[in-house]
C-alpha cells in the first residue's frame, strides 16, 4: 500500500462523515501536544496499543506515522515484543506480522537497522 493510499472503507467513510472525521483529526493533534511526549514515542505507544487490541489496520497506520516521525524498524520491532508477557505470544505475532506488512519485509528475512 502506497504511503497515501488507504483501505477504500476508510477513504467512503472519511467522504461520507468529513466533519466527524475531521474533529478525529484535530483530537489527535490537540492529544498530542498536551504533554512532554515527542512525536516518535507518542506513535509508538499508539503502535503498542493498537497491537494489543489487535487492529490490523491501526498496526498499518501506527507503523506508517512512527517511521515517519523517525522510528527504526529495530525500534518498531522492539515496542511490539515488549508486548509478549502482557498480551501473549499469538497477539505479538500477529502484529509482527503486520509491521512486516508495511515495511516489506517477509517472514523470518528482517534486516537489522
Amino acid at each position: 500500500m502506497k504511503k497515501d493510499t488507504f483501505p477504500r472503507h476508510y477513504s467512503e467513510s472519511k467522504k461520507r462523515f468529513k466533519e466527524y472525521f475531521d474533529a478525529l483529526e484535530n483530537l489527535g493533534n490537540i492529544v498530542k501536544r498536551q504533554g512532554p511526549l515527542d512525536k516518535k514515542t507518542a506513535n509508538l505507544i499508539q503502535l503498542a496499543a493498537a497491537a494489543a487490541i489487535r487492529s490490523e489496520g491501526a498496526v498499518h497506520s501506527h507503523t506508517r506515522r512512527a517511521i515517519e516521525a523517525g522510528a527504526k524498524p529495530d525500534e518498531i520491532y522492539h515496542t511490539i515484543i515488549l508486548l509478549t508477557s502482557t498480551f501473549g505470544f499469538p497477539t505479538v505475532s500477529a502484529a509482527l506480522s503486520w509491521v512486516d506488512d508495511v515495511l516489506g519485509n517477509k517472514q523470518g528475512t528482517r534486516k537489522r537497522s
